[in-house]
């Protein structure tokens, strides 16, 4: 009897995957995942981020003295010029701060909104009903900077010219392009080569720089020392802000510098769910942490230990509760400056619970409606998390949306604008609407874990709808499973593609389903006969930084997972 066409290709996909998943298996040791590397421990202070040398640029700062804060400026300025792919002054940032002199979490809101000008009526919506990704349409305010100037004046001590001072040196010595940032630079070289700008900025000799090659961007060392000579009129109304309204204005865009002067980063309180003992803090909407939050309240009305990591029950369990949380995510997330979010009514416990009930543990849904909390894709980012010796630690993500965002970049400035934008919704309807002065739905969410009141991890996992779905994955792996902060990262992750976006249409066939190698083959067809689509998604399964802080040792530990160039550097 002849196989069916889907029977055959399950068959090869299994096959492709059993090897890998075999060797992967072979480094379990006494049920545990073998790490790609040793967490990375220390007394002083620890750095974590995508690149060594941004790492480095942290640890330089905290032996200066400079807080967890400072740190964390310094950082993302560093990779802002050796990974500029993912990040840079172009995008936004968001940020989860632990105080220890006020013993509380902080939380900031550094993304920017559409400019005023901009209005529904005025975007060619693409075939599919979208806002165009790598047009001016896609602008919006970026706030990375503005979010520099808030944790430095909040939470600093050094100078903010020391804190650039690394990266301005970056930028101007130049730096050597690692592996994983190089194939993605690569990519973006092909894609953007003929946006305006983008070959002057980030393609040097008409190409992009190969792996170890030196890359400098004498711009944009120029741009950072403005910023630390003019500090934050600079870019509200001074020579930053006045350069990207004249690109805007040359390129089709719609920034005004009115734009600009009014905007402000926002420091707003985190929301937070327990999971077993343990609580994890996420940012409100306009982000996405809340479905984080509603994955963990899902997962918690199940026993995923007693399931076992390697079982088709346990990744069933987990793609069905992520299929559940994003159906709630297109229906209601959007700015609650403009439209309210039922935000504790998707935190509640018995919604989740109630929600728990209609996963069918023997079929895949295929589709999923959104709840009524009343009646109780890739995305290129860059992730990083500091604690400093007095025990403060900084949570923070900062993303240029999609790899080098929007492709349009400004010489004289020697960065890219990001295209966050893309996420409005053009259906007037929706709570996601396109309207000026508004912020977009956003992916990027940083994360933080308390335990008994007292700081724990500050972690996070790159890469669009990724983020809340690898969240809740690193807690499952600590919490659950009882793996180490290395462990917890490297482990086997998947990834559920396919649900309802705040700017697309309702899922209708289930969604497809990734799986990385080391689930074992027998699961993958279990998981394919109870209706999952699996598919292969390289390169979507995010990168993984993460600094925690033991409450009775004091000892910092790091982890920088092996999906990324990166480093967990302490001292």
């Amino acid at each position: 009897m002849r196989r069916t066409t889907a029977a055959w290709f399950l068959a090869l996909f299994v096959g492709a995957l059993a090897g890998a998943a075999a060797a992967r298996a072979a480094d379990r040791t006494e049920g545990k995942l073998f790490a790609t590397r040793s967490v990375v421990y220390a007394k002083h202070g620890m750095v974590a981020s995508a690149h060594p040398l941004a790492s480095q640029a942290g640890i330089e700062i905290l032996k200066r003295g400079g807080s967890a804060a400072d740190a964390a400026v310094a950082v993302n300025a560093a990779l802002a010029v050796l990974e500029p792919v993912a990040c840079g002054p172009g995008g936004d940032l968001f940020a989860i701060a632990w105080d220890a002199k006020q013993g509380k979490l902080l939380g900031l809101n550094a993304s920017g909104p559409a400019p005023r000008a901009l209005t529904r009526d005025k975007v060619p919506p693409e075939k599919d009903g979208t806002i165009p990704l790598y047009s001016p349409y896609a602008w919006t305010v970026p706030g990375a900077m503005e979010g520099w100037f808030e944790l430095h004046a909040k939470l600093g001590r050094l100078p903010l010219a020391e804190l650039l001072a690394p990266a301005i040196r970056l930028a101007r010595e130049g730096a050597p392009v690692p592996q994983a940032i190089a194939a993605a630079w690569e990519r973006g070289g092909r894609a953007f080569k003929d946006k305006p700008g983008f070959a002057a900025v980030f393609l040097p000799d008409g190409r992009a720089p190969r792996e170890g090659q030196l890359f400098s961007n004498p711009a944009l060392a120029r741009t950072l020392e403005t910023l630390a000579r003019e500090g934050p009129p600079a870019i509200r109304e001074g020579s930053i802000a006045q350069a990207i309204v004249r690109y805007s204005a040359a390129h089709g865009g719609f920034f005004a510098l009115e734009d600009f002067r009014t905007y402000r980063a926002s420091w707003v309180e985190p929301i937070a769910t327990t999971y077993r003992g343990v609580t994890l803090h996420e940012l409100p909407p306009n982000g996405q942490g809340l479905a984080a939050l509603e994955m963990l309240n899902i997962l918690e009305t199940f026993d995923l230990r007693g399931m076992g990591r390697d079982s088709a029950d346990l990744w069933h369990v987990l793609a069905e509760a992520k299929k559940l949380a994003f159906a709630d995510r297109a229906r209601f997330y959007a700015d609650p400056a403009f439209e309210p979010v039922p935000v504790a009514g998707l935190l509640d416990k018995g919604y989740a619970a109630a929600r728990a009930k209609s996963i069918d543990m023997a079929r895949a849904a295929r589709t999923v409606a959104p709840g009524d909390p009343k009646e109780l894709q890739r995305g290129d980012t860059t992730y990083l998390a500091v604690a400093d010796a007095d025990g403060n630690m900084v949570s923070l993500i900062q993303s240029n949306y999609t790899g080098f965002g929007s492709g349009y970049a400004i010489p004289e400035l020697g960065f890219g604008l990001h295209s966050r934008g893309a996420q409005f919704s053009l259906d007037p309807r929706h709570p996601n609407r396109l309207e000026p002065g508004k912020r977009p739905f956003h992916t990027i969410i940083p994360a933080f874990l308390t335990r008994d009141g007292k700081p724990w991890c500050a972690f996070g996992v790159m890469g669009g709808a990724t983020q809340p779905q690898g969240h809740a994955q690193i807690v499952v792996n600590l919490v659950d499973f009882g793996m180490n902060l290395q462990e917890a990262g490297d482990a086997p992750r998947f990834v559920h593609d396919g649900s309802q976006e705040p700017t697309g249409t309702p899922m209708t066939d289930g969604g497809r389903l990734a799986l990385e190698s080391g689930v074992p083959p027998e699961v993958l067809r279990e998981l394919a006969r109870r209706g999952h689509q699996l598919t292969a998604l390289p390169g979507q399964f995010g990168g993984y930084q993460a600094v925690c802080i033991d409450p009775a040792t004091g000892v910092r530990a790091g982890a920088s997972e092996s999906r990324k160039d990166g480093a967990a550097i302490g001292y």
